[in-house]
């Protein structure tokens, strides 16, 4: 990480050119690259940049949480 400074939603929002709900959808549902500081989301810009690249592949979340292997119960 860079000495750049976090980013806010509405930073993300305003360079990626999408609304800040947009925003909050894609980081629940894990699409997003973000840091969660106590109540606040903020965004590494430089991990931001990759995304809009499309250099980085959105994580699974979860997907496996529920999933029992067959035969255990």
């Amino acid at each position: 990480m860079t000495d750049e400074a976090l980013w806010t939603a509405n930073e993300v929002a305003g360079y990626l050119k999408v609304s800040r709900s947009w925003v909050y959808l894609h980081v629940e549902s894990g699409d997003l690259p973000h840091r969660r500081l106590g109540g606040l989301l903020r965004f590494v810009p430089e991990q931001l940049r990759a995304y809009a690249r499309g250099e980085t592949q959105p994580r699974a979340v979860g997907l496996l949480e529920h999933v029992q292997p067959r035969g255990c119960q």
